[in-house]
Protein backbone atom coordinates (compact mmCIF):
# COMPACT_ATOMS: atom_id res chain seq x y z
CA UNK A 1 0.00 0.00 0.00
CA UNK A 2 1.17 3.45 -0.71
CA UNK A 3 1.99 5.75 2.02
CA UNK A 4 1.14 9.32 1.43
CA UNK A 5 1.50 12.35 3.12
CA UNK A 6 -2.13 11.99 4.61
CA UNK A 7 -1.07 9.27 6.01
CA UNK A 8 1.79 10.30 7.73
CA UNK A 9 -0.18 13.21 9.29
CA UNK A 10 -2.51 11.16 10.72
CA UNK A 11 0.11 9.47 12.10
CA UNK A 12 1.37 12.50 13.95
CA UNK A 13 -2.40 13.97 14.95
CA UNK A 14 -2.61 10.63 16.50
CA UNK A 15 1.16 10.70 18.45
CA UNK A 16 0.07 13.53 19.87
CA UNK A 17 -3.80 12.55 20.92
CA UNK A 18 -2.72 8.95 22.65
CA UNK A 19 0.84 10.12 23.65
CA UNK A 20 -0.83 13.00 25.71
CA UNK A 21 -3.76 10.38 27.15
CA UNK A 22 -1.44 8.92 29.72
CA UNK A 23 -1.28 12.08 31.68
CA UNK A 24 -5.12 12.65 31.40
CA UNK A 25 -5.44 9.16 32.87
CA UNK A 26 -3.53 10.48 35.53
CA UNK A 27 -5.03 13.47 36.66
CA UNK A 28 -8.42 11.46 36.00
CA UNK A 29 -7.26 9.00 38.60
CA UNK A 30 -6.63 12.11 41.23
CA UNK A 31 -10.65 11.90 42.20
CA UNK A 32 -11.68 8.76 40.51
CA UNK A 33 -10.74 4.87 41.07
CA UNK A 34 -9.75 3.28 37.65
CA UNK A 35 -12.46 1.42 37.24
CA UNK A 36 -14.44 4.94 36.81
CA UNK A 37 -11.98 6.44 34.62
CA UNK A 38 -11.60 3.73 32.38
CA UNK A 39 -15.91 3.54 32.79
CA UNK A 40 -16.27 7.13 32.41
CA UNK A 41 -14.00 7.08 28.96
CA UNK A 42 -15.55 4.17 27.36
CA UNK A 43 -19.07 5.68 28.31
CA UNK A 44 -18.05 9.35 27.41
CA UNK A 45 -17.05 7.93 23.70
CA UNK A 46 -19.53 5.79 23.01
CA UNK A 47 -22.33 7.97 24.24
CA UNK A 48 -21.72 10.59 21.56
CA UNK A 49 -20.74 7.34 18.69
CA UNK A 50 -23.97 5.72 19.29
CA UNK A 51 -26.02 8.31 17.42
CA UNK A 52 -24.45 6.74 14.60
CA UNK A 53 -23.30 3.13 15.79
CA UNK A 54 -26.84 1.80 15.96
CA UNK A 55 -27.39 2.43 12.55
CA UNK A 56 -24.29 1.13 11.72
CA UNK A 57 -24.72 -1.82 13.78
CA UNK A 58 -27.55 -2.70 10.57
CA UNK A 59 -25.40 -1.88 8.13
CA UNK A 60 -22.55 -4.35 8.68
CA UNK A 61 -22.82 -7.94 7.23
CA UNK A 62 -24.13 -9.98 10.45
CA UNK A 63 -21.06 -11.89 9.76
CA UNK A 64 -18.56 -9.80 10.35
CA UNK A 65 -20.43 -8.57 13.61
CA UNK A 66 -18.14 -10.86 15.66
CA UNK A 67 -15.30 -9.73 14.85
CA UNK A 68 -16.48 -5.90 15.41
CA UNK A 69 -17.20 -7.23 18.93
CA UNK A 70 -14.05 -8.79 19.29
CA UNK A 71 -12.36 -5.83 17.79
CA UNK A 72 -13.96 -3.32 20.25
CA UNK A 73 -12.90 -5.67 23.57
CA UNK A 74 -9.34 -6.55 22.46
CA UNK A 75 -8.66 -2.42 21.16
CA UNK A 76 -11.31 -0.76 23.29
CA UNK A 77 -12.73 -2.44 26.46
CA UNK A 78 -10.30 -4.08 28.22
CA UNK A 79 -7.31 -1.97 27.57
CA UNK A 80 -9.36 0.96 28.91
CA UNK A 81 -9.33 -0.62 32.39
CA UNK A 82 -5.85 -1.67 32.04
CA UNK A 83 -4.20 1.56 31.81
CA UNK A 84 -5.61 3.39 34.92
CA UNK A 85 -5.43 -0.02 36.67
CA UNK A 86 -1.42 -0.28 36.25
CA UNK A 87 -1.17 3.87 35.76
CA UNK A 88 -1.70 3.86 40.06
CA UNK A 89 1.69 2.82 39.95
CA UNK A 90 3.20 3.55 37.10
CA UNK A 91 4.44 6.89 35.75
CA UNK A 92 2.77 8.41 32.38
CA UNK A 93 6.03 8.45 31.27
CA UNK A 94 6.57 4.68 31.83
CA UNK A 95 3.50 3.88 30.55
CA UNK A 96 4.05 5.58 26.87
CA UNK A 97 7.38 3.84 26.72
CA UNK A 98 5.99 0.43 27.27
CA UNK A 99 2.85 1.20 24.41
CA UNK A 100 5.91 1.32 21.86
CA UNK A 101 5.70 -2.89 22.46
CA UNK A 102 2.68 -2.92 19.89
CA UNK A 103 4.32 -3.42 16.62
CA UNK A 104 6.01 -6.25 18.28
CA UNK A 105 2.89 -8.26 19.44
CA UNK A 106 1.86 -7.55 16.11
CA UNK A 107 4.55 -9.49 14.22
CA UNK A 108 4.47 -12.31 17.12
CA UNK A 109 0.91 -12.96 16.84
CA UNK A 110 0.89 -12.78 13.70
CA UNK A 111 3.12 -15.41 13.24
CA UNK A 112 1.21 -17.14 15.62
CA UNK A 113 -2.37 -17.19 14.66
CA UNK A 114 -2.86 -15.53 11.07
CA UNK A 115 -0.16 -17.34 9.40
CA UNK A 116 2.25 -13.90 8.77
CA UNK A 117 5.37 -14.79 7.13
CA UNK A 118 7.95 -13.15 9.27
CA UNK A 119 11.67 -11.49 8.07
CA UNK A 120 15.04 -12.56 9.76
CA UNK A 121 14.80 -8.60 10.83
CA UNK A 122 11.44 -8.67 12.27
CA UNK A 123 12.48 -11.47 14.22
CA UNK A 124 15.61 -9.88 15.59
CA UNK A 125 13.82 -6.90 16.29
CA UNK A 126 11.16 -8.85 18.22
CA UNK A 127 13.93 -9.98 20.59
CA UNK A 128 15.88 -6.81 20.97
CA UNK A 129 12.33 -5.41 21.89
CA UNK A 130 11.68 -8.00 24.33
CA UNK A 131 15.26 -7.68 25.89
CA UNK A 132 14.16 -3.77 26.31
CA UNK A 133 11.31 -3.98 27.60
CA UNK A 134 12.58 -6.67 30.25
CA UNK A 135 15.35 -4.19 30.98
CA UNK A 136 12.87 -0.85 31.50
CA UNK A 137 10.39 -3.03 33.56
CA UNK A 138 13.21 -4.64 35.71
CA UNK A 139 15.14 -1.43 35.87
CA UNK A 140 12.89 -0.29 38.96
CA UNK A 141 9.70 -2.16 38.32
CA UNK A 142 10.55 -4.16 41.22
CA UNK A 143 9.82 -1.23 43.75
CA UNK A 144 9.65 2.96 43.86
CA UNK A 145 7.23 4.47 41.11
CA UNK A 146 6.90 1.74 38.65
CA UNK A 147 5.72 -1.60 39.91
CA UNK A 148 6.34 -5.16 37.88
CA UNK A 149 3.25 -6.22 38.33
CA UNK A 150 1.80 -2.94 37.06
CA UNK A 151 4.22 -2.62 34.30
CA UNK A 152 2.79 -5.75 33.37
CA UNK A 153 -0.50 -4.66 32.87
CA UNK A 154 0.54 -2.30 29.99
CA UNK A 155 2.11 -5.01 28.75
CA UNK A 156 -0.78 -7.19 28.32
CA UNK A 157 -2.77 -3.70 26.84
CA UNK A 158 -0.11 -3.71 24.42
CA UNK A 159 -0.61 -7.46 23.53
CA UNK A 160 -4.36 -6.83 22.76
CA UNK A 161 -3.67 -3.49 20.79
CA UNK A 162 -1.38 -5.30 18.71
CA UNK A 163 -4.34 -8.68 18.07
CA UNK A 164 -6.75 -5.77 17.63
CA UNK A 165 -4.89 -4.59 14.66
CA UNK A 166 -4.38 -7.89 12.90
CA UNK A 167 -7.97 -8.29 13.24
CA UNK A 168 -8.94 -5.07 12.02
CA UNK A 169 -6.41 -5.55 8.79
CA UNK A 170 -7.55 -9.36 7.90
CA UNK A 171 -11.56 -9.35 8.71
CA UNK A 172 -12.60 -5.42 9.06
CA UNK A 173 -10.53 -3.86 6.43
CA UNK A 174 -13.39 -3.32 3.84
CA UNK A 175 -15.79 -1.53 6.96
CA UNK A 176 -16.04 2.28 6.38
CA UNK A 177 -13.34 3.73 9.74
CA UNK A 178 -16.44 5.58 11.47
CA UNK A 179 -19.16 3.13 10.28
CA UNK A 180 -16.85 0.78 11.89
CA UNK A 181 -15.82 2.66 15.81
CA UNK A 182 -19.18 4.01 16.09
CA UNK A 183 -20.58 0.07 15.61
CA UNK A 184 -18.16 -1.36 18.14
CA UNK A 185 -18.28 1.71 21.18
CA UNK A 186 -21.91 1.31 20.61
CA UNK A 187 -21.46 -2.58 21.01
CA UNK A 188 -19.13 -2.03 24.48
CA UNK A 189 -21.51 0.87 25.84
CA UNK A 190 -23.93 -0.50 27.83
CA UNK A 191 -21.29 -3.12 30.06
CA UNK A 192 -18.99 0.60 30.31
CA UNK A 193 -22.32 2.37 31.91
CA UNK A 194 -23.13 -0.98 34.50
CA UNK A 195 -19.05 -0.67 35.33
CA UNK A 196 -20.01 3.22 35.93
CA UNK A 197 -22.72 2.31 38.18
CA UNK A 198 -21.40 -0.84 39.75
CA UNK A 199 -17.99 1.31 40.30
CA UNK A 200 -19.99 3.55 42.63
CA UNK A 201 -19.85 7.12 40.42
CA UNK A 202 -23.19 8.04 40.89
CA UNK A 203 -22.77 7.71 44.99
CA UNK A 204 -19.30 9.03 45.09
CA UNK A 205 -20.08 11.97 43.00
CA UNK A 206 -20.72 15.22 44.65
CA UNK A 207 -19.38 17.91 41.88
CA UNK A 208 -16.61 19.11 43.88
CA UNK A 209 -14.03 21.03 42.09
CA UNK A 210 -11.47 18.15 41.81
CA UNK A 211 -13.92 15.62 40.43
CA UNK A 212 -15.28 17.87 37.85
CA UNK A 213 -11.68 18.80 37.11
CA UNK A 214 -10.71 14.96 36.37
CA UNK A 215 -14.13 14.96 34.80
CA UNK A 216 -13.23 17.19 32.14
CA UNK A 217 -9.62 15.84 31.94
CA UNK A 218 -11.59 12.45 31.24
CA UNK A 219 -13.86 13.86 29.24
CA UNK A 220 -10.91 15.17 27.13
CA UNK A 221 -9.57 11.51 26.60
CA UNK A 222 -13.19 9.96 25.82
CA UNK A 223 -13.95 12.84 23.39
CA UNK A 224 -10.26 13.11 21.50
CA UNK A 225 -8.20 10.72 22.78
CA UNK A 226 -10.66 7.55 22.24
CA UNK A 227 -13.40 8.65 19.76
CA UNK A 228 -11.86 10.53 17.25
CA UNK A 229 -8.16 8.68 17.92
CA UNK A 230 -10.32 5.49 17.22
CA UNK A 231 -11.62 6.53 14.09
CA UNK A 232 -8.53 7.79 12.48
CA UNK A 233 -6.71 4.88 13.53
CA UNK A 234 -8.75 2.28 11.59
CA UNK A 235 -8.88 4.40 8.73
CA UNK A 236 -4.99 4.39 9.09
CA UNK A 237 -5.00 0.94 9.33
CA UNK A 238 -7.51 -0.10 6.11
CA UNK A 239 -5.33 2.47 3.82
CA UNK A 240 -2.07 1.53 4.94
CA UNK A 241 -2.29 -1.63 7.14
CA UNK A 242 -1.23 -2.78 10.53
CA UNK A 243 2.56 -2.25 10.48
CA UNK A 244 2.59 1.52 9.46
CA UNK A 245 -0.14 2.38 11.77
CA UNK A 246 1.46 0.82 14.62
CA UNK A 247 4.23 3.52 13.63
CA UNK A 248 2.43 5.61 16.07
CA UNK A 249 4.02 3.97 18.79
CA UNK A 250 7.63 5.78 18.09
CA UNK A 251 6.08 9.12 18.53
CA UNK A 252 3.75 8.43 21.45
CA UNK A 253 6.31 7.71 24.20
CA UNK A 254 7.92 10.90 23.27
CA UNK A 255 5.18 13.01 23.67
CA UNK A 256 4.28 11.20 27.39
CA UNK A 257 7.46 11.75 28.39
CA UNK A 258 7.44 15.17 27.91
CA UNK A 259 4.40 15.64 29.80
CA UNK A 260 6.17 13.09 32.43
CA UNK A 261 8.67 15.84 32.87
CA UNK A 262 6.61 18.17 33.04
CA UNK A 263 5.03 17.55 35.85
CA UNK A 264 8.00 15.98 37.47
CA UNK A 265 8.13 12.59 37.27
CA UNK A 266 11.31 10.26 37.47
CA UNK A 267 13.02 9.81 34.29
CA UNK A 268 16.27 7.90 34.29
CA UNK A 269 19.00 6.69 31.80
CA UNK A 270 18.01 3.27 31.99
CA UNK A 271 14.10 4.51 30.85
CA UNK A 272 15.84 6.04 27.85
CA UNK A 273 17.94 2.67 27.07
CA UNK A 274 14.98 0.32 27.26
CA UNK A 275 12.86 2.80 25.57
CA UNK A 276 15.68 2.75 22.35
CA UNK A 277 15.87 -0.96 22.47
CA UNK A 278 12.62 -1.27 22.18
CA UNK A 279 12.13 1.43 19.16
CA UNK A 280 15.45 -0.62 17.56
CA UNK A 281 13.97 -3.37 17.56
CA UNK A 282 10.43 -1.83 16.13
CA UNK A 283 12.73 -0.58 13.56
CA UNK A 284 13.70 -3.67 12.40
CA UNK A 285 10.34 -5.07 11.94
CA UNK A 286 9.93 -1.89 9.33
CA UNK A 287 12.61 -3.59 7.20
CA UNK A 288 12.41 -5.53 4.43
CA UNK A 289 14.11 -9.08 4.08
CA UNK A 290 14.13 -12.26 2.65
CA UNK A 291 11.19 -14.28 4.36
CA UNK A 292 11.48 -16.77 6.87
CA UNK A 293 8.82 -19.05 8.78
CA UNK A 294 8.10 -18.21 12.03
CA UNK A 295 8.13 -21.00 14.30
Amino acid sequence: MKIELKHWIILGVLALTWGSSFILIKQGLVAYTPYQVGALRLTIAGGILAIWGIPSLFKIPKNKLKYVALAGFCGNFIPMFLFPMAQTHVSSSMAGILDSLVPLFILLFGALFFNIKGTKNQVLGAIIGFIGAVLLIGGDGFSGENSLLHCLLIVLATALYGLNSLILTRYLNDVPSFQLSSALFTIWLLPSVLILIISGFFDVFEGTEQQLKSLGFVAILGLLGTALAMILFYRLIQSTGSMFASMVTYLMPVISVFWGFLVGEKISWIHLFGFGMILSGVYLTQKKEKEVEVI
